[in-house]
């Protein structure tokens, strides 16, 4: 993958260096990276650069880091055994506190199995299922905010379905992640005894493995449980269990005697420090903008890297030379021809002559390929084929030997030496250059940027070799992939994914899936020892369930007795990934037909992130579909990215990720950069890291709570952007949790004070104006959350539910009815109390999958709140009163501007008068809804001057007195506020010509745009007419603040 930008030449005067250049795209699966294309990978890294320096700089201050007070922390302190119900009998402390309301919940909506799809038996239930699996973390990670984002959106579905009266299943399980896991024990073993996986045997090195599993195995299960996941546990699932373990040897078995699976010599990822090959999701790129000194595992002194060396090649009978530029000189033992373009003129009289070897003197064809590009340097390349993915595709075409100069051990081979076998590979690069350097080849070096692939697990480089492996045949299974999609049998969300899923699955390469790891699913096949074999060299295969099914599958294969053959089992096990392609239908019992794989196969949906969709989604529709003739899912929906507040993605490599639950419980700054220190990272990067930390969080990050997080992180976009969560928006969704605590204590004092009983929400029918208003925005909240969730559009879900709760119910309605209520009669009190209680108890049930703790503890009835049925509009439909809510609009700008008006005056507790200037259908409107405009505007009364018509209220004509300070509402509205006595009004002449200074610059800036010749055509006719509302606004309050 790395040999990005290595160029190969013929030596001429004035002329550079060619590269090779392909007609066909580069398979995805290939660990080989072109260099054809340094402008975007110089752009990522000055973009790279550019944050880091911002980051260090003084430019970033930390005044913008997130600013927070401590809060007041309170407990649950009521004895209440694990499992049992919360008592919520006591009193509400006076504000809300995380800790003390995300107490014992989860404990008791798990041992009541609410969780589980037997719970399926509610009044509200429907004959209908959904089932979804969580994508199974790592059993040797922890949680960081991807994979919260992932739990939460999931949860939301989950819980929404399970409240509509699905039989719903969310598997929860565990991935066995062999190297990270392998790699974790191998260093605890080396830390704590000082040795080595090879001072075992196999067997003792996996009781460790399975020793430290079930110390810290459960670890994340529980981070899940904090984070609110109602997963079923009583079918947790890790894909080391005997059942899974059955599930993957079928699945293999099944493969090869169907053809798809097959042993061949190929080039792969090789870790030199793992001695595995690895998948390319387990390579990271490393952007290097020239030299650069790197730490390696294995080497006492840091490697050089970022570096462009130069050295020639003697043409055999001929004066020339052919100079190679290489990042890798080491690996030019093991060059074996020269290429060149077949109608290149300048090399038609050297096609079929040869260059000396220096070192083994061997010969190296000079070849003609088309592959070749000869407008780019001088139209020549050197091959490499066992060392390079491009060159081994040239040694294919041309019958070229592949020489192996480099062992799986990163030292250098036999067939190099005597002076080179068994040197280090990055010690053998200098003695190669100094040899050059001898011989009078060596021709220069240079800086070089390039990509370095190194391997995630063990920071080793990425060296390409050439093993035999299994491999798993994609093209035809990619093929009917492609199809599911385009016959619309699978939805991909967002839609414009379709297109990526088509071109990658269209050039898909052939799947290695050996690993040569000791952790893992061992492959079920066996090498078959013949009697009287004579070739040794021979390899023969069988493959079963077991060794005694391989054996019997080998007799018969080969026409001998069963005892009179060898067996032994590869010691190899399968990638990580191809377990996991297996987990839609395996955690349900696949191969056998249980009841759950008939009820939950298929599932209903994958989620997960946009980056797993071709190693891990892409896998198991191919292989559900090749294994159960059935896709494994109807949709799938794919999440952005989460990244740091700078816009750098999370990543432990950069040591930016923020644990979930030190923003679920607050962690202090020191516990955080020790955190980074605990990492390994580079001297830069940790710098970097630990600098973000203290001006992001200069003094920690306070305790938030899951509802706030789980709130914060559906609230953003997540299909098609990046999301960009900083940890004041959390905080923001904390103050929103204070704000609901705070709603239900004075709904709770209402209810308290009303000696009726509560009507049902069938019986209650709105009488004021205020009441058919609140219903109807409930109504309308019901409407556009059934319609976002239909688009599983979270993020407009979260802002409507949001805006009903803040804007309406609590800023509006609840301020008017602290008012009224008390000077209602009986029935319009009844009647309000209804109200009230309908749209909070709603309101909760619809925040409840996305907020589940402080839904359920601020709403208990004789069940839990998240088996309630999950409000549709089809209940509300007697309250919808569409033109109640359009009236209100211009009632809520009037209050705006009122409040404005009396913020600018410094007033807080005056009630003066106030004119409307208005149209006869405003002041309809303001009449109709005059009590709300009194109370919320905290006026003493409001007067209504209509100078078109004044004759139709002659009662409110009189216009407003002169020295009024003025506010607009829209062209055809404005309001006048009588200043009272005592007001400074030269205090207020400076600030409105202060405001007016403001106003005339955006009011210029908003013409300009609206004067545009292309304005018209290409502006929709909604935001014409909200950008002339603006203008108005705008020109009026301009004028107004000249008077």
């Amino acid at each position: 993958m790395w040999r990005a930008g290595r160029v190969l030449s013929w030596r001429l005067p004035g002329e550079g260096a060619a590269r090779l250049c392909f007609g066909i795209p580069p398979k995805p699966s290939s660990s080989s990276q072109s260099n054809s294309s340094p402008r975007p990978k110089a752009e990522k890294l000055r973009r790279r650069r550019e944050r880091e320096e911002a980051i260090l700089s003084s430019q970033h201050s930390v005044n913008k880091a997130v600013k927070w007070s401590e809060k007041q922390k309170i407990v649950y302190t009521t004895p209440t055994p694990a499992g049992t119900k919360k008592d919520t009998s006591s009193l509400f402390p006076s504000s809300y506190s995380p800790e003390y309301v995300e107490s014992s919940w989860y404990q008791w909506w798990e041992k009541e199995g609410f969780f589980r799809p037997e719970q399926h038996r509610l009044s509200h239930s429907v004959d209908q299922t959904f089932s979804l699996c969580i994508p199974p973390p790592n059993v040797t990670g922890t949680l960081h905010l991807g994979h919260a984002l992932t739990v939460a959106v999931e949860d939301v579905l989950v819980r929404r379905r399970r409240m509509q009266g699905y039989r719903v299943l969310w598997l929860p399980g565990c991935d066995h992640a062999g190297i990270a896991t392998q790699t974790v024990v191998e260093r605890r073993l080396l830390k704590e005894g000082g040795k080595h996986r090879q001072d075992f045997t196999r067997q003792e090195f996996l009781r460790e493995v399975w020793k430290w599993k079930n110390e810290k195995g459960e670890e994340i299960y529980q981070q899940l449980r904090a984070l609110g996941a109602s997963l079923d546990w009583s079918r947790a699932c890790f894909t080391m269990d005997p059942g899974f373990s059955r599930a993957v040897t079928e699945a293999f078995v099944r493969l090869c005697d169907s053809g798809l699976i097959y042993r061949s010599e190929a080039l792969v990822n090789w870790s030199c420090a793992l001695e595995s090959a690895i998948s390319d999701i387990e390579v990271d790129s490393k952007e290097l903008s020239g030299q650069t000194m790197l730490s390696v595992p294995g080497y006492e002194n840091k490697v050089e890297f970022g570096t462009m060396l130069t050295f020639a090649y003697p043409i055999e009978g001929h004066d020339g030379e052919v100079a190679v530029s290489t990042t890798r000189p080491e690996t030019m033992l093991g060059d074996v021809a020269v290429a060149v373009h077949p109608d290149d003129p300048r090399y038609q009289a050297v096609h079929g002559k040869q260059c000396r070897h220096p070192f083994t003197d061997r010969l190296l064809p000079i070849i003609a390929d088309s592959m070749v590009d000869m407008e780019l340097g001088t139209g020549a390349v050197k091959v490499t084929p066992a060392h390079d993915h491009t060159d081994f595709l040239l040694s294919q075409r041309h019958s070229l030997p592949r020489l192996t100069v480099i062992g799986g051990d990163g030292t250098m081979t036999p067939s190099c030496g005597q002076w080179l076998q068994g040197v280090k590979r990055f010690d053998a690069r200098q003695l190669v250059v100094d040899a050059l350097v001898e011989k009078k080849l060596f021709r220069g070096k240079k800086d070089h940027a390039m990509t370095l692939p190194v391997c995630s697990r063990s920071g080793d480089i990425i060296e390409p070799l050439l093993k035999k492996q299994w491999f798993l045949r994609c093209d035809e299974m990619a093929k009917k992939a492609i199809q599911a999609v385009e016959d619309r049998q699978l939805e991909i969300i967002p839609h414009y994914y379709t297109k990526t899923w088509k071109n990658w699955l269209s050039n898909i390469s052939d799947w290695c899936i050996s690993r040569q790891l000791w952790w893992g699913h061992q492959i079920p096949a066996y090498r078959v020892e013949l009697p009287n074999s004579a070739d040794k060299q021979e390899e023969h295969w069988v493959w079963g369930q077991s060794e005694d099914e391989a054996r019997q599958r080998a007799a018969v294969r080969y026409g001998v007795k069963p005892e009179d053959i060898t067996l032994t089992q590869d010691p190899d096990v399968l990638d990580t990934w191809f377990s996991s392609g297996l987990f839609p239908f395996a955690m349900l019992g696949w191969p056998e037909q249980t009841t759950d794989l008939q009820r939950f196969y298929p599932n209903s949906i994958l989620e997960t992130g946009s980056d797993l969709i071709f190693f891990w989604v892409a896998r198991m529709v191919m292989l559900g579909t090749e294994l159960t003739g059935q896709l494994p899912f109807k949709q799938v929906l794919l999440h952005s990215l989460v990244r740091d507040k700078h816009g750098r993605k999370m990543s432990k490599s950069l040591g930016n990720v923020i644990d979930p639950l030190d923003v679920i419980h607050g962690v202090s700054l020191e516990r955080l950069q020790e955190k980074v220190k605990e990492g390994n990272l580079d001297p830069r990067e940790q710098l970097v890291a630990m600098e973000a930390q203290r001006k992001d969080f200069p003094t920690g990050i306070p305790q938030c709570g899951t509802d706030a997080l789980r709130f914060a992180l559906c609230s953003h976009k997540m299909q098609g952007e990046d999301i960009s969560l900083s940890i004041s928006q959390v905080l923001s969704c904390r103050h929103f949790c204070n704000k609901m605590w705070q709603a239900l204590r004075f709904t709770l004092g209402v209810l308290g004070a009303n000696t009726t009983p509560v009507a049902t929400l069938e019986e209650t029918c709105a009488v004021s104006s205020m009441e058919r208003w609140i219903c109807s925005r409930l109504y309308s909240t019901v409407v556009q959350c059934e319609q976002a969730f239909e688009a599983y559009e979270l993020h407009t879900v979260t802002s409507a539910l949001y805006s009903f709760w803040v804007h309406s119910l609590c800023d509006v309605y609840m301020v008017r009815s602290r008012t009224l209520t008390l000077h209602y009669g009986v029935r319009a009190r009844q009647v309000a109390s209804s109200v009230l209680y309908h749209c909070v108890s709603m309101s909760l049930a619809l925040l409840s999958p996305f907020m589940p703790f402080i839904t359920e503890e601020l709403w208990q009835r004789l069940h839990a709140l998240c088996l309630q049925p999950y409000p549709c509009s089809s209940q509300l439909a007697h309250w919808h009163f569409p033109e109640e809510e359009r009236d209100f609009l211009l009632v809520q700008e009037v209050i705006r501007v009122a409040r404005s008006l009396r913020s600018q005056c410094r007033m807080t507790k005056e009630k003066p008068a106030m004119w409307a200037v208005c149209s006869p259908g405003q002041a309809q409107i303001l009449l109709h809804f005059g009590s709300a405009v009194r109370t919320l505007s905290r006026i003493s009364s409001l007067h209504i001057h209509c100078p078109q018509r004044a004759d139709l209220f002659s009662v409110h004509s009189t216009p407003p007195p002169e020295g009024s300070l003025i506010g607009v509402v829209d062209h055809t509205c404005q309001l006048h506020l009588h200043i009272q006595s005592g007001m400074n009004i030269e205090n207020q002449m400076v600030q409105l010509s202060q405001r007016r200074d403001k106003l005339v610059p955006k009011l210029e800036k908003i013409l300009g745009r609206v004067q545009s010749p292309d304005y018209l055509t290409k502006v929709p006719a909604h935001v014409r007419q909200q950008m002339d509302t603006k203008v108005w606004q705008l020109a009026l309050t301009s004028i107004k603040t000249r008077r």
